[in-house]
């Protein structure tokens, strides 16, 4: 009960200062906007092959896979207010108050997921209008496995920040070099498939976490539960949840005052 009273506070002391100066929350929000700006007079009338084929809607495969990129995009650089804080000393104030060090790593995750799941409900909001077709179940299921996932990078980028206290290029080093690759890998740009991509690349995207959580968003808000694809990318959200959560309150727990 302690940790949860714990994770409350610490989660809505992260979130006030957001609430309390929007420009920054706003302009995180005016990042819905922008992918739809710029990809949406892309897709009209193409498969995700890249074939014209004028029967479906490019948004049912597209949608899903942009979320799982706000995912990556947003959650990882939640490293970077803490390594902000430790520079101006308010990590070091939190540290000596009586919450608890996982509290704390819990706290700090869930509010990059609030961020993350309101700019994904503007996302499909504003998809409305077109032809992408909302089925609520898959939506919410969706979405429940976005917030897993991104608990996950969350933390793993708490984590880094916290290795990286002592020398803060190391974050943005790191974070970029493993960011992009899962980015690029994950297939949700551009579908990697056995035939359209050569067999090194297929291969190193099977061996990528977002891949098998991007299969199964788009199989989710299809509503297609009962495919492989979706056991596979909640196995892949739930490892790197725990691998990230478990490594973060270690770090936590040996951050020194």
């Amino acid at each position: 009960m302690k940790v949860l009273n714990d994770t409350r506070t610490a989660f809505a002391r992260e979130l006030g200062p957001e609430l309390r100066q929007p420009a920054g929350l706003l302009f995180t929000m005016l990042l819905p906007f922008l992918f739809l700006a710029l990809f949406a007079p892309l897709l009209p009338g193409m498969s995700p092959t890249g074939r014209d084929t004028g029967t479906s809607s490019p948004w049912q495969w597209f949608a899903p896979g942009m979320l799982v990129l706000l995912a990556l995009s947003a959650t990882a650089g939640a490293g970077a207010s803490l390594l902000n804080e430790m520079s101006s000393g308010a990590f070091e104030r939190m540290l000596v108050t009586p919450l608890s060090r996982a509290a704390m790593l819990v706290g700090r995750a869930l509010k990059e997921v609030v961020i993350l799941l309101t700019q994904a409900l503007l996302i499909l909001a504003l998809l409305l209008p077109t032809d992408f077709r909302l089925r609520p179940l898959g939506a919410l299921a969706g979405l429940a496995l976005l917030t897993v996932f991104g608990i996950g990078i969350g933390a793993l980028s708490l984590t880094l920040a916290l290795h990286s206290r002592n020398q803060q290029t190391l974050f943005y080093g790191v974070q970029q070099m493993i960011f992009f690759p899962l980015l690029l890998l994950s297939g949700v740009l551009l579908p990697i498939t056995q035939t359209s991509a050569p067999t090194w690349l297929y291969a190193l995207s099977r061996i990528n976490p977002a891949t098998y959580v991007a299969e199964a968003e788009r199989a989710l808000f299809d509503g297609r539960f009962a495919e492989t694809n979706v056991l596979y990318g909640i196995l892949a959200a739930m490892a790197i949840a725990v691998l990230g959560v478990v490594a973060g309150i270690r770090g936590m727990r040996n951050a020194s005052v």
